[in-house]
């Protein structure tokens, strides 16, 4: 068994007796507070969790023990029960005294606040549960079925029911609308005997689908949330019963604590003990920190501690992905006011005396107003007997509506209020990580380098680095007494900015600039029409992401997104924003060349583009390269990667250090599987087909300003190059596959006259003769529409003069009607719009001489091999033709017989008709 030593110190004096006590523990929502207190002290302390060695603030009210304590959960309100059988508020942190909540006729023994504050939960010795309504100090309800003291209380995450347990072992769960029993269940939890320090307790799951309850086997089982059957248990190495459990804040793991003074974790999905500690004396109660890993212990005899990284770190920390719901009624209304209040600040609770004991009756609706969006439809509908909780006929699910109550109510309300039960995705920073108290962590990472943030001595630190040392500017480091939060970065400069708290802390921007003026610094503010999800910039351009309205029943997002051009204040672009079923965004930005990207919790990236009038186009599938246990954590892409960081389970994000490693994938279409055993060939015949097009669609833009761009002409040169060397190893695997027709539909697509030939003598070795002279007409077809396209054109020039081709001499032949047609033929780019490649020098020509005698020669080998497999023919003809790789920039061009268009710089421009694409199936124009 593996041992690790937690120390313990005093915070409470053990009974004089030297019995044991019952003793409390709880942390504040941000973890700076520890509050204790024991059966045996009358003293409630308030210990600072940074500094534990400083003196406790100590809070003495109660005249006995005190036996139970809860904190509201925005931490402003502190309430205790003590054995002198009063409830009382208290400010917190502060510790000033609020009020006298309520009293019972014998001691109290638990206590819990429901999620949104507005309800106090008090049980004990008593029969009854009292519902305390924390704004007025009334008594809600009285919930009476528990024959033995209530030593157990636990409000539904969903605000649904109450869960209780006594000291012989009935569960019991209620409804809070109705008040009525659900489920009684008797002889569930060990019999406690007459023991105060000893009580059963149970606890729902954070998501509320689950009810943990100690078992008689020494175990820990879970039942159903609205069928109350059993689900499965815990069973490890607790040699006697359990007597205290606490959920981690995520609910992946559970602590439990045992008569036999072990701690045991659990990972509950795998239902198997992580961890242990024993100690020296029986721990009575746990509370797990709610921001960081770790667990707060106090023993039988007053003593306290944290057992620090009590999950390893090579699991999913307890404090990630924490189920965040909302509270309501089962017909989709708010219960309570769900706005941050500090309880017993309002109202007549200040006015309760000591020894008040009044027990009202339930409060009707216009005594406890709430502050939901519903409050119009349930003030039309309400009466004098609409009481806080209006009775269901049904108990056997969740969703029950009750409609003899709510008969003025419209169909459509309710429905759209049935709707706000679903979780619309928080908004983000692209390439940041959560908030890691006492770690580092990143503000922004992408292409170009970091932003750090550490917190120390009450200020954070700010560290900007580049991944490239020797481009970037040095940048020195800051400190931050803003508490920034967010963080974007480019060549020119860094921007921050924090959050709103407030009217008297509002948010701060602030741009930071890497030189030493900044030439353009003004603002531009908008109102967006929904909730912000995220934003990103490049260049002139911004692009962010809203909720274009609240989740689909599937829960799925809907997602809208909008690029703006800062520069001339336009915006380009405006539409919906795909995501995978059941998935959410995870980044979101521009890839180096400038295109929209995106990244969803399925591992899909998709990168829009203007095809079909704009539209998204998945690059990527983790699905396909991932390992089991690998995240992703996407910084960015270009035109052939995606830039990663690759994180080992349970870890989503990358830590600062050790320093993040990019790791290169290749894009891909998701591609389902290939008759033809060639999805790689198929992918890169899309991916040069995508690439192409883009470059197209600059080139024109240019054009319309009178702009050319070489560089942008050769690398459309280069792709379309390679995409005829692509389509060659097509058509071998098509003809090794005996797909004739397909391959007959390829050698349209190729775009230069010397791929044609090769692909002529590839079939000619392979000893296809018939589809060698489907080819050979292709070709002559082709050549005859370019002479006939070419003699009409020139022809209907009124000034045939003019140099067909750029810095061509004029010739007094030339002025004539006659018509010499050119020796060097230009071929129509087939799968995007045609350009035509300026003329090559005679160095050029002699070079295309020689790549042509390499090409044949490569093709004349294949003929060689009459008695060798054809699918190694195939192979070694396609290797031959990929030696000459180097220089198909000089082989010849088609024309087209189409409309001409003059480019800038005096090219002529043709486009032409473009044949169907065997692998996209439609027509491109």
């Amino acid at each position: 068994m593996k041992i690790r030593s937690v120390k313990l110190r005093e915070a409470h004096k053990a009974a004089s007796n030297g019995k044991p006590s019952f003793c409390s523990v709880l942390w504040d929502q941000q973890a700076h507070h520890i509050v204790t207190a024991s059966s045996s002290e009358s003293a409630i302390s308030i210990h600072d969790s940074l500094l534990p060695s400083t003196t406790p603030k100590i809070i003495h009210h109660h005249r006995e023990g005190v036996t139970a304590l809860a904190l509201s959960p925005n931490s402003t309100c502190l309430a205790s029960g003590s054995m002198d059988r009063s409830v009382k508020l208290y400010k917190f942190p502060g510790g000033e005294f609020e009020t006298n909540i309520t009293r019972f006729t014998l001691p109290i023994r638990i206590l819990g606040f429901n999620k949104s504050g507005s309800l106090l939960a008090a049980g004990g010795d008593d029969d009854g549960i009292k519902l305390v309504n924390t704004v007025d100090g009334s008594i809600a309800r009285v919930l009476k079925g528990h024959k033995g003291a209530v030593t157990g209380l636990a409000f539904d995450p969903n605000s649904e029911y109450l869960a209780s347990v006594d000291s012989i072992g009935t569960v019991i769960i209620w409804e809070l609308q109705s008040g009525s029993i659900i489920h009684n269940l008797k002889g569930l939890a060990p019999n406690t005997g007459s023991d105060p320090s000893v009580m059963n307790v149970l606890g729902w799951s954070p998501d509320g689908e689950t009810l943990a309850v100690p078992g008689l086997r020494n175990d820990v089982v879970m039942y159903d949330r609205d069928t109350a059957e059993k689900l499965f248990s815990l069973r490890g190495d607790h040699t006697q019963p359990i007597c205290f459990l606490s959920w981690s804040p995520n609910g992946k793991y559970m602590a439990t604590s045992s008569l036999d003074r072990q701690i045991l974790i659990w990972d509950v999905d795998q239902k198997l003990d992580i961890d242990r500690q024993k100690f020296d004396e029986r721990i009575c109660c746990m509370a797990w920190k709610p921001i960081g890993n770790a667990l707060a212990v106090i023993d039988v005899m007053g003593k306290y501690g944290v057992w620090e990284s009590v999950v390893p770190s090579s699991m999913k920390p307890p404090t990630e992905d924490i189920p965040k719901l909302q509270s309501r009624n089962s017909n989709g209304l708010l219960l309570f006011d769900e706005e941050d209040e500090e309880p017993s600040a309002h109202g007549n609770s200040s006015d309760l005396g000591e020894d008040s004991y009044h027990e009202s009756e339930i409060p009707t609706r216009k005594r406890l107003r709430k502050h939901s969006t519903n409050d119009e439809i349930l003030d039309e509908a309400d009466s004098e007997d609409f009481s806080l909780f209006p009775k269901l006929d049904s108990r056997k699910t969740s969703h029950r509506v009750k409609r003899d109550k709510l008969d003025n109510i419209d169909e459509g309300d309710i429905g759209k209020a049935t709707y706000s039960r679903l979780k619309q995705q928080e908004a983000f920073q692209p390439g940041a990580t959560p908030l890691q108290p006492g770690k580092k962590r990143f503000l922004c990472y992408n292409m170009l380098g970091s932003i750090t943030t550490f917190e120390h001595d009450g200020y954070s630190h700010i560290e900007i680095d580049f991944h490239d040392t020797g481009s970037g500017p040095r940048v020195p480091s800051m400190n931050d007494h803003f508490g920034f939060t967010m963080a974007a970065l480019d060549e020119n400069g860094s921007v921050f900015a924090n959050p709103c708290k407030g009217e008297k802390n509002m948010s701060t921007l602030m741009y930071r600039p890497f030189g030493s003026w900044a030439n353009n610094s003004e603002k531009h503010i908008l109102s967006l029409d929904g909730p912000v999800v995220t934003a990103s910039g490049f260049k002139d351009e911004v692009a962010f992401v809203t909720h274009s309205s609240t989740c689909l029943p599937s829960n799925d997002q809907v997602l809208e997104f909008r690029i703006l051009n800062i520069s001339n204040g336009t915006q380009l672009l405006r539409g919906r924003l795909p995501l995978t079923p059941g998935s959410h965004l995870t980044w979101f930005g521009f890839s180096e060349e400038g295109k929209l990207s995106s990244y969803d919790s399925k591992g899909v990236l998709r990168v829009f583009t203007n095809q079909y009038g704009g539209s998204w186009v998945p690059l990527f599938s983790a699905n396909k390269e991932r390992k089991s246990d690998e995240n992703y954590w996407v910084a960015g892409l270009n035109a052939n990667k995606l830039f990663c960081v690759i994180c080992k389970n349970p870890d989503s994000y990358p830590q600062v250090t050790p320093k993040p490693v990019l790791t290169l994938l290749n894009l891909s279409f998701p591609l389902a599987l290939s008759d033809l055993g060639a999805e790689s060939l198929e992918n890169e015949f899309m991916m040069n087909d995508m690439h192409l097009k883009q470059i197209h669609g600059r080139m024109e833009e240019m054009a319309l300003r009178g702009l050319y761009d070489n560089e942008l002409d050769d690398e459309a040169f280069s792709i379309e190059a390679a995409q005829d060397r692509c389509i060659l190893r097509l058509i071998a695997s098509c003809c090794n596959g005996d797909k004739l027709v397909r391959a007959t539909e390829l050698v349209k697509l190729l775009s230069l006259e010397k791929s044609v030939k090769g692909a002529i003598k590839l079939v000619t070795a392979l000893k296809l003769p018939n589809l060698a002279e489907r080819f050979n007409a292709i070709l002559e077809e082709r050549l005859l529409n370019e002479t006939k396209g070419t003699v009409e054109t020139t022809l209907s020039r009124p000034n045939c003069n003019e140099s067909v081709l750029p810095n061509a001499p004029t010739s007094p032949k030339a002025k004539t009607s006659e018509f010499t047609l050119p020796s060097t033929l230009k071929a129509p780019i087939l799968s995007a719009p045609l350009f035509t490649k300026k003329q090559k020098s005679e160095g050029a020509k002699f070079e295309s001489g020689k790549t042509e005698d390499k090409q044949t020669s490569g093709v004349n080998e294949i003929s060689k091999m009459h008695n060798t497999n054809v699918a190694d023919a195939a192979t070694k003809a396609v290797v031959s033709l990929s030696k000459v790789d180097s220089n198909l920039e000089t082989n010849q061009h088609f024309k087209s017989s189409n409309n001409q268009n003059v480019k800038p710089g005096g090219v002529n421009q043709v486009p032409s008709n473009r044949p169907v694409n065997p692998f996209l199936k439609s027509s491109i124009k």
